[in-house]
Parts: C-alpha cells; structure tokens; sequence
C-alpha cells in the first residue's frame, strides 16, 4: 500500500493530523485505518476510522465540508501521518475552521464558518 513501513498501534489504527495545505493551520486530528488509508489515496479526499462509531468514514461525508488531499506525510518513526489538504469551508463540526479553536483557559481563537445546526 505504500512504500513506507507504517506503525500502526494494536488496533490497527494511526493518528493522523490534517493541516491546511495552503495556511499551515492544523485543522483536526484524527485516525485511520489501512481501509481508511487506501480509500484516501484512491480517492484524493480524507477518509478516517471513527473508532465511537466504528466505521470508516470520508470527511464531509454529511456535511459536504470535504478536505481534498494534496499530500500525506509520514512521520519519522512511521507511526502517525500528516494529511496536507484543501479544506472546503470548516474542518470542525462544531463550526470552526478548526477543531483547535480553543485555549487550556477556555478562550475561543477560531473563528465560527458555519453553523452547525444548519448543517447536521
């Protein structure tokens, strides 16, 4: 499946984290699966595991807020990836660009693209 040797965890799953390719911003963080993985390169859209759900699933799948890879990076050690992406609209379901729209203090920094409740 690829020409790097990947670390997946007793579960079979890797982290991955989806930047914006053009900003640098880091949108979310989430995981996949060897399925998920392949589906994302035959495809050129983000696909992840939901492990709550227990089911692969392609980002935007619902809301139409896909994330168009431009690239998938491999950490050192193998054992987590990096998805460069195209972000179309948010990245968060709350309604954020980014699902990293909050401080430790509880401050909001993000900014709000859509909302939720028209959307889900």
């Amino acid at each position: 499946m690829t020409d790097v040797a990947l670390a997946f965890d007793d579960n079979e799953y890797l982290p991955a984290v989806a930047q914006d390719a053009d900003s640098g911003e880091v949108l979310m963080l989430a995981y996949v699966t060897e399925a998920a993985l392949r589906k994302t390169r035959e495809t050129g859209y983000a696909h992840y595991y939901s492990r709550s759900r227990d089911e692969l699933w392609k980002k935007g799948g619902t809301s139409g807020h896909t994330q168009r890879i431009e690239e998938v990076r491999v950490d050192c050690d193998g054992d987590a990836l990096l998805y460069l992406v195209d972000q179309s609209v948010g990245a968060c379901h709350t309604g954020y660009e980014s699902c990293f729209h909050r401080t430790v203090d509880g401050e909001t920094v993000g900014e709000q693209v859509f909302d939720p409740d028209d959307v889900y």
